[in-house]
């Protein structure tokens, strides 16, 4: 008996095929092949919304394969990824190749032998449900889209688009745009009295005056407070020193990964999505190609028992009993999680350690693969434990503060660094032995002066978070999204930081004008709710895109009569054109900002925008100025270029490497520090020596690129 079985990617295809014997075939359909049609809506409205469904252009001999090897085979099994979108797309291969057969679905959510090996000898029907869910989502997001983009084409700009969850996504980052501009500073001040004692200085924080929070408005209020306190006994009131328990955090849902690696590894989300692809469809080792991780697109953090069961065993072996809970940690989804049905992401094998696989990973797979194995292994270790100390100091009726902590048992630390240890052990330095009822004399006051600040604009870790909180996009659109919103320019990123363009607030008010529901953060978190519904068989999909269309209907004809048509003037430069002498203005291309003339069609001048800083080269005395590579990404260069090729990724300053002669350059790292690098990867320099840091304070120029590499050579 012959068996085809159907998948997705020809990696995924390879991988399982040598884990199945002779009898199976293993074949590629490389994504959808029918989708909606794009030169025209493609959804009848006025019947149910029925989709005429086209075959995508470019797959006629991917079809082909698939028919050929379908007409030789007994039997076909369709094993596209166990999610909305693979459901669809495994419906859709079932009218195709009309497959009979109803119990034709198979799913796993690893690719292991085993998971494929028990998925083929369990074949499901297709889950018309996800189906179902899946179209309502497409049809929704063409009706939103094919009738307010192209009205923004003939109001705005030709070539906008209004995606129905990716127009959200831009108001969340203009909103916060706005918060920042209109935000007020409120001057505040911080009081520290540092105590003599035998064992050194003691800084104890104002935190009560008269019983009452300590508010120190402004430098007035700080010197009356000092005036009160001078000649005032200070006495330790109270010593208390009590153990805190941290708990692990569980294996990884798609967004924490996501969020994780963008904090830790600055991984784009794309990337992180395209390197856990990688991961989980299988990579070479020792010469099979096996599947390293499970599927990466889940909102569950629930894990098997089995996979439970191999995490303490490990731990066991390799840390001791000590470092288990008593029992195997459960971590509970959210409510109203639909793919609750997949695992977290985690290691296939947790035998298969990072170190094992790294000479058989790039570099990022790598890092990513460390990132999930330490996560998961970690989520089921015992808990950390740390002993915090607390000292209240009592003077003139207010009461100062200082406590620190001290690990006394690492727990899950030893494996998952979480981060928040080293500001505990900044907080110890304060903290000096002392007891209750001592006298400690005042040695001086120490006030300083602070600003209350905005909001932070939005990373894409911190984009991601706030819209899986406010339920907007599932788990495989947050990377699509973040991806759509930078290419068509209604957001820029900058130091990892986003920020809208003018064309971004423009599109927004627009819509939120003309389109207040489609752009509302709790409509837009409603629908995905009503999605889910018709995925768990609670609601009919016809009926909420009725509901959801009658009054957009309405909406649209009002938006066609009254919107009125906008002119968006170019920004213009202080630079002139030195062809034809216009005035030269900022442009939009594939790789981001350029300066361009004028006078186009005329004078076709362009050229790269260059940022100077106010460093000199110290190979030709040039300037230094920030350039961009092709990739958007920020280096600095000589001005002198290309007669002098001095190129780096961080800020450079004029200092000269002692190893080398090159000129250094600084980056800040997380802990305030300013490290400097020497930009020559071939200098003894970056060969192991301790490199040598500075602290931030007195640094002299402030790095904004990463670690160095050779950039590209564009002007």
């Amino acid at each position: 008996m012959k068996t085809l079985i159907i998948v997705e990617s020809p990696t995924k295809a390879k991988t399982i095929e040598n884990m199945l014997g002779k009898s199976y075939v293993v074949r590629p359909c490389v994504g959808h092949v029918r989708d909606l049609p794009k030169s025209t809506m493609g959804v009848d409205i006025e019947h149910d919304f029925a989709p005429h469904y086209i075959t995508i252009r470019g797959k006629g001999e991917v079809i082909k394969v698939l028919k050929d090897e379908a007409k030789k085979a007994d039997q076909i099994l369709l094993a596209s990824d166990p999610d909305r979108e693979g459901e669809a797309i495994a419906w859709h291969l079932q009218q195709y190749l009309r497959i009979n057969n109803e119990q034709c679905r198979i799913r796993f959510n690893e690719i292991t032998k085993t998971a494929i090996q028990n998925a083929v000898e369990h074949p499901q029907p297709i889950d018309m449900n996800k189906v179902e869910a899946q179209q309502a989502r497409r049809i929704l997001d063409r009706l939103v889209g094919y009738q307010i983009s192209p009205l923004l084409w003939k109001k705005v700009k030709k070539g906008l688009s209004a995606g129905r969850v990716q127009s959200v996504a831009v108001r969340l980052i203009c909103d916060r745009e706005k918060e920042i501009h209109d935000f007020v500073p409120q001057e505040y001040w911080i009081l520290y009295a540092v105590l003599q004692s035998d064992k050194g200085n003691l800084v104890v924080k104002l935190a009560k005056i008269d019983n009452k929070k300590a508010k120190l408005p402004d430098e007035e209020a700080v010197e009356e407070l000092k005036r009160r306190l001078a000649g005032e006994t200070y006495r330790v009131s109270s010593v208390s020193k009590k153990d805190r328990t941290r708990h692990p955090l569980p294996p990884f849902t798609t967004s924490m990964m996501q969020q994780e690696a963008s904090r830790r590894l600055s991984m784009r989300a794309k990337k992180t999505m395209q390197t856990a692809q990688q991961l989980y469809e299988g990579i070479q080792v020792d010469g099979v190609v096996t599947g390293l991780i499970t599927y990466m697109r889940t909102d569950s953090t629930r894990v098997s028992d089995e996979a439970r069961q191999h995490a303490r065993d490990y731990v066991r072996e390799r840390y001791g009993e000590k470092f288990l809970p008593a029992k195997p940690r459960a971590y509970n989804s959210k409510k109203g999680t639909v793919q609750d049905a997949h695992e977290a992401i985690r290691p296939t094998s947790v035998q298969r350690t990072p170190q094992a696989l790294k000479p058989f990973l790039s570099a990022t797979q790598y890092k990513l693969y460390k990132l999930i194995w330490e996560r998961f292994v970690a989520s089921q270790m015992a808990d950390a434990i740390y002993e915090v100390t607390t000292i209240e100091v009592t003077a003139g009726g207010c009461l100062f503060k200082a406590s620190g902590s001290i690990a006394k048992f690492p727990g899950y630390t030893q494996v998952y660094n979480d981060g928040k240890e080293e500001q505990e052990q900044e907080d110890l330095s304060k903290v000096v032995p002392v007891n209750e009822g001592d006298v400690l004399p005042l040695e001086r006051l120490d006030a300083s002066q602070h600003f209350t600040q905005p909001p932070p604009r939005f990373s894409e870790a911190s984009l991601i978070k706030t819209m899986e909180e406010l339920g907007i996009g599932r788990p495989s659109t947050y990377a699509p999204i973040i991806d759509t919103i930078l290419s068509r320019y209604y957001v820029v990123r900058e130091e990892k930081q986003l920020y809208p363009t003018e064309l971004g607030f423009l599109v927004v008010d627009l819509i939120k004008e003309y389109f207040g529901d489609i752009i509302d953060v709790e409509f837009t978190a409603t629908m995905e709710s009503n999605l889910d519904r018709i995925e768990e068989g609670e609601a009919n999909w016809v009926q909420i895109l009725r509901d959801f269309y009658d009054p957009f209907a309405v909406t649209l004809a009002h938006a066609e009569q009254e919107m009125e048509k906008v002119v968006i003037e170019p920004e213009v430069s202080d630079q002139v054109c030195e062809k034809c002498g216009k005035p030269m203005v900022y442009r939009m291309g594939r790789y981001g900002r350029f300066l361009a003339c004028s006078g186009f069609p005329e004078c076709r001048n362009t050229k790269a925008i260059i940022v100077p800083t106010n460093v000199k080269c110290l190979a030709c005395g040039g300037d230094i100025v920030e350039r961009k590579s092709r990739s958007g990404r920020i280096f600095y260069g000589c001005a002198n270029y290309p007669e002098c090729r001095y190129v780096a990724w961080d800020m450079p300053i004029e200092e000269k490497c002692p190893h080398c002669g090159t000129q250094l350059t600084a980056k800040t790292t997380k802990t305030g520090k300013e490290m400097i690098l020497c930009p020559n990867m071939d200098c003894p320099s970056r060969a192991g020596q301790k490199r040598k840091t500075r602290s931030a304070s007195s640094k002299s120029t402030k790095s904004k690129s990463a670690a160095p590499a050779k950039p590209s050579k564009k002007k």
